[in-house]
């Protein structure tokens, strides 16, 4: 089963790993909001992460990005930056990938920090 964490403070990789093998097995969907620097792990799909902060935190389309987080795995392959909700052509990503360098680098930092 599928349980939406709003994650502000830091949270231990242990739970990441466990929230995985309670979805999908090796991997947790989350999203990101990188002017907040929070994120909602744990989803079926990246849009009811993002739904969940968009109407409960009060986040804007434009700072949220979908990523996929391999607890298991270390250095360029624990985040995967691939999701549907990455496609803003509004805002100028036109594709599932995350095209802005430094919002990959922001996200990577957030991630980084508030998973420990």
């Amino acid at each position: 089963m599928f349980d939406i964490k709003v994650i502000k403070e830091p949270l231990e990789l242990v739970e990441v790993k466990k929230m995985a093998e309670e979805g999908f097995g090796e991997m947790v969907k989350a999203v990101v909001d990188t002017e907040q620097e929070i994120l909602a792990l744990g989803s079926e799909l990246h849009v009811d992460a993002e739904s969940v902060l968009i109407g409960e935190e009060g986040s804007s389309r434009e700072y949220t990005w979908g990523i996929n987080i391999y607890p298991l795995k270390s250095g360029e392959e624990f985040i995967e930056f691939d999701s549907m909700v990455n496609i803003k052509p509004g805002f100028g990503n036109r594709s599932r990938d995350v095209e802005d360098s430094e919002i990959k680098e922001k996200i990577k930092k957030i991630v980084h920090k508030l998973i420990i």
